[in-house]
């Protein structure tokens, strides 16, 4: 499932070609027709996410509401900004948290240690997602269509497609796509936990901590709690409670508040990292060949994610993996305690 970053990074896709814009709306399938003809020849005004959702706004007080669920994804074609992890999905954003970066230099804005530099400011920005460029869409990528050929034909079950003067976009999949009134985006926002690239971060940490620590349920649970905190999905839950040295199964009333806080801010660090490089990175300290590395394949990329019976990289012990509320958990049985 398309994690935080993923959903801002398409946001931010939004607001540097779209937002200011009019939009073409239009649903290929079908399943959206009333909806895309709502918005239809509207001016996009604003492109907004908050945790695992993303909201656009339209003349006429009009809001888009896309969650992308499971199995969603975008598909941009014509002149997007593309990194080099968008190149690398040819222009797909969203269900793409797995597929390698293949990037040939440092990625801009790394640190010694793969944090994200001052310079990323959380705003729409060409310095942290790079510089526009034409791009074919994924699906005309592999049909093999001329790169020239814009906008391309829609491909597939395209729930609702936005079409700019020299960009496109296509949906697919989502869980939730719906038209609302700014009244009901607000009650939506109300029930989601704070995110860190939206709440101020003194509010945001309390309303997480505050929120948590009146949880009997285990700790594992709550980070995937979107009404607790936004953004959070399986890779990042696993990879926070390893980073913390927490054992998932520990009710979250029990961890101490400093241990929260903590996790809130490893939390925030994790997100603006995973923004500005487009993977889930969650190892610190990697040599420049090693960081290459994690970019372009999962497996050198976490510490436990996917890594059932691997040893531990700090202790050799086998990683074990379990079902919890329906997903897969993944943890240290000897440092996670």
């Amino acid at each position: 499932m398309p994690e935080g970053h993923s959903v801002h990074r398409i946001a931010r896709q939004f607001a540097l070609h779209f937002v200011g814009k009019q939009i073409a709306a239009s649903s290929p399938q079908g399943r959206f027709a009333a909806g895309a003809s709502a918005i239809d020849g509207l001016v996009m005004t604003e492109a907004r996410a908050v945790g695992k959702q993303m909201f656009l706004e339209f003349d006429h007080r009009l809001w888009l509401r896309v969650h992308l669920g499971m199995y969603g994804a975008w598909d941009f074609a014509g002149n997007i900004t593309a990194d080099a992890t968008v190149a690398s999905a040819n222009g797909r954003m969203g269900q793409t948290n797995q597929r390698g970066t293949t990037t040939p230099e440092p990625v801009e804005g790394r640190t010694s240690t793969g944090s994200v530099t001052a310079a990323d400011d959380h705003e729409p920005s060409l310095s942290s997602i790079g510089a526009p460029r034409r791009l074919r869409m994924a699906e005309q990528e592999r049909l093999g269509e001329a790169l020239d050929t814009f906008p391309p034909e829609p491909i597939g079950a395209v729930r609702v497609r936005l079409l700019a003067n020299d960009t496109v976009a296509d949906l697919r999949g989502p869980t939730a796509c719906e038209v609302l009134h700014p009244e009901e985006v607000q009650a939506v926002i109300a029930k989601l936990g704070p995110d860190p690239l939206v709440d101020d971060p003194a509010e945001g940490r309390e309303r997480f901590v505050s929120a948590a620590i009146k949880k009997a349920t285990p700790i594992g649970l709550v980070l995937m709690d979107q009404n607790v905190v936004s953004g959070i999905g399986n890779v990042y839950r696993a990879e926070l409670l390893f980073r913390a040295r927490l054992d998932p199964h520990k009710p979250a009333k029990l961890v101490p508040r400093e241990t929260l806080e903590e996790l809130w801010r490893d939390w925030t660090y994790l997100l603006e990292l995973g923004v500005a490089t487009g993977q889930m990175m969650t190892m610190d300290d990697l040599s420049d060949e090693d960081y290459v590395n994690a970019l372009a394949r999962r497996d050198d990329r976490h510490w436990v994610y996917h890594r059932t019976g691997k040893p531990c990289r700090v202790c050799g012990t086998p990683i074990v993996m379990e079902m919890a509320a329906g997903r897969k958990l993944y943890f240290c049985p000897v440092d996670q305690v």
